[in-house]
């Protein structure tokens, strides 16, 4: 029985990020150390900091991370990439071209026996109307063609730079701590959605970029990802046990 990995949040091409082909050269190292291993890797969003795709035009760069996708669905590891707030533009590119299978919203799947509830977790609980106003904009179809009329040079540099904005005006470019389990917007719907649904053994999510494990029932579990900007964190399901752990370079065995 091969493990099952889970991890998001890397906002490639980031230009908060000041190491970025650093950053992206470790994703890839762990995707290629774990591609003889997995049976699936769960991407949960924001995966790219900003990634819209056009008819016949795709953003520039993350070439090594497209290619190491590629190569492990070629070995027939399943990848499964979840849209976050910042690639809700993905259409056919992915699953076309690197053979990923593309969720656009939250799914309940049955892994290894277990039930599992995975989403990016943007929205979900958070009772800020302006982001649901944002969002919805962003999901406009109609405002959707007419960003793509823009030219791909405009699109993209409006693209980072609003994502960039968005980060660093943030403290120290940092997402807010762990508000703890009365005011964290995930738990909170979490805690809701299991009481119409008491059959989900594990929920895990991503966006936050916090590392968080809680038993909220006898039976359900919630985890938050972390990131890979300055956590490199993920989570293993072997079928047995469900583990979070960190990525280190030369130190981490997988």
């Amino acid at each position: 029985m091969k493990p099952i990995f889970f991890l998001s949040d890397a906002h490639l091409g980031s230009l908060a990020i000041q190491h970025r082909r650093m950053q992206e050269r470790r994703l890839v190292r762990f995707l290629d150390d774990i591609k003889d291993k997995a049976q699936a890797v769960y991407l949960l969003g924001d995966m790219f900091d900003f990634w819209y795709e056009y008819k016949y035009v795709v953003p520039k760069g993350f070439t090594r991370f497209l290619g190491k996708l590629s190569e492990l669905t070629d070995m027939g590891v399943e990848v499964h990439y979840f849209t976050g707030n910042h690639d809700i533009w993905a259409y056919s590119y992915l699953a076309d071209e690197c053979g990923v299978t593309l969720h656009k919203k939250p799914e309940t799947v049955e892994l290894y026996g277990k039930v599992f509830y995975l989403a990016h977790g943007d929205g979900l609980g958070d009772p800020n109307k302006s982001f649901k106003i944002i969002k919805s904009i962003f999901h406009n179809k109609t405002c959707q063609v007419l960003f793509s009329a823009l030219h791909p040079r405009w699109a993209m540099w409006f693209g980072l730079n609003w994502a960039k904005h968005s980060r660093m005006k943030r403290p120290d470019g940092e997402e807010p701590p762990y508000m703890g389990e009365n005011r964290e917007h995930l738990v909170l719907y979490t805690k809701k959605y299991i009481e119409s649904h008491n059959d989900i053994d594990y929920f895990i999510y991503g966006h936050r970029h916090i590392e968080v494990d809680l038993q909220l029932s006898k039976k359900s579990r919630m985890i938050i990802l972390g990131d890979w900007i300055s956590h490199f964190s993920y989570v293993v399901w072997d079928g047995q046990h469900l583990f979070m752990s960190q990525y280190i370079e030369g130190e981490t065995k997988l």
